[in-house]
């Protein structure tokens, strides 16, 4: 057994704990622990408090020299970082003007990135994870989430599930795999058995098998898979123990109904969602999860965080990091700008990226300090909180620690 290790005194120290899990949150209610330490064993939070206070129960310290705020590690909980090439020319014909069709017809969109994906070596997918994973984990993000879908057959979604398992042993970074075959029809498919049946029947008895992902998304939207599609295989990945998360009204309604009626974890995206669309996600248990980063991308509105919140809604924010469309990948910056555009407090900002964000992937051991949790946590170099926000991102944390261990330092 390792021995108890002391770390701080840190200026501020906001354990993001004894808050709802639903609705508004004034910053008031956050709590702030000046001067505190947290002592950790075994890789997990032993106790919380007073740095002075904890100091007899530890056997080593490691002293935090000068002013830092200590937050919980961010968690992200919607990611694409498993895929091959760029979609920069996406990106310049959005910006020129052309429309999703227009680019789709000229080579590029979601198939362009399955292509690319295609092309690649498990070995290339695994690196590219890795490289992006470590940019993630050096802006605070601990926890990532990480999708397939740009296979869009059994054994190239089967390939990028296994990158994402292998890419988790080689970084320090928890990752989390979301199977997402239902990403889109494969304009490949060419046999006369319907797609979803064929994934669910032969891709989702291998995840478990190989214990490549306990989580099963889908797009519903026009351009992908319709709620009376999707209805069979949502049944089917229930029956199987999966639990479910749901690409929702990016575009058009009906997803966020659909994410309702099977129970899903979370919501995801949520931009064209209406009043009544609101009202019904905030009356259930699930997590609406905006996506700042897509609408940065798409030049699109935001996710309607402040009404999701004000009628008693879950929020958690998620960077969307996707080749397509949203490359930036920067979730405390897109968290940040969220907050300005929809007038959310600090304190729903950083739920959103914390405790709120552990709940859509339905991991109970993170995203809070407190005894027992896991010892992940962010440290930045500044004496009020505040400004973790208001720099949107560019006051970068200069320590991140997982599991109790240091992991990186800003020089």
């Amino acid at each position: 057994m390792s021995k108890p290790l002391l770390i701080g005194p840190f200026t501020q120290l906001l354990p993001m704990s004894g808050l709802p899990l639903k609705g508004a949150l004034p910053d008031e209610q956050l709590v702030i622990i000046e001067q505190g330490g947290i002592l950790i064993s075994e890789g997990k939070i032993k106790a919380l408090g007073i740095f002075e206070d904890l100091k007899s129960d530890a056997v080593d310290i490691h002293h935090i020299e000068g002013q830092h705020v200590c937050l919980p590690g961010f968690v992200d909980s919607h990611s694409h970082i498993c895929f091959g090439g760029s979609r920069a020319r996406d990106y310049a014909y959005r910006n020129s003007g052309k429309t999703y069709l227009e680019i789709a017809k000229a080579g590029g969109g979601i198939w362009d990135t399955v292509t690319q994906t295609r092309k690649a070596s498990q070995e290339d997918l695994i690196e590219g994870i890795i490289s992006r994973s470590k940019i993630h984990l050096e802006n605070g993000t601990t926890t990532i989430e990480v999708k397939s879908g740009y296979g869009l057959s059994i054994d190239e979604e089967l390939k990028m599930l296994r990158a994402i398992k292998q890419a988790d042993k080689k970084t320090q970074a928890d990752l989390i795999a979301t199977c997402l075959a239902a990403h889109m029809k494969p304009k490949d498919w060419n046999s006369d058995k319907n797609y979803l049946e064929e994934i669910a029947s032969n891709l989702f008895p291998q995840l478990k098998s190989e214990g490549l992902s306990n989580r099963i998304d889908a797009f519903i939207e026009e351009s992908a898979f319709s709620a009376l599609e999707i209805a069979p295989y949502f049944k089917k990945a229930k029956a199987m123990g999966f639990d479910i998360t749901v690409h929702a009204d990016q575009f058009t309604t009906g997803g966020s109904e659909i994410a309702i009626h099977f129970g899903a974890i979370s919501a995801d995206h949520l931009e064209a969602s209406t009043e009544n669309e609101i009202q019904l996600l905030a009356n259930s248990n699930i997590i609406s999860t905006a996506l700042p980063g897509a609408s940065l991308g798409l030049g699109c509105a935001f996710t309607p965080a402040r009404k999701l919140l004000d009628a008693g809604g879950a929020l958690a924010i998620a960077s969307d990091h996707n080749p397509g469309s949203a490359p930036m990948g920067h979730l405390l910056t897109q968290a940040s700008i969220l907050g300005t555009f929809e007038k959310l407090s600090n304190a729903e900002v950083l739920a959103g990226i914390t405790f709120r964000a552990s709940a859509a992937l339905n991991l109970a051991d993170r995203g809070i300090l407190e005894a027992n949790m896991l010892a992940d946590f962010v440290v930045f170099q500044t004496d009020n909180y505040q400004e973790i926000t208001y720099h949107q991102g560019q006051l970068k944390p200069n320590m991140v620690w997982k599991k109790g261990e240091k992991i990186y330092e800003r020089d």
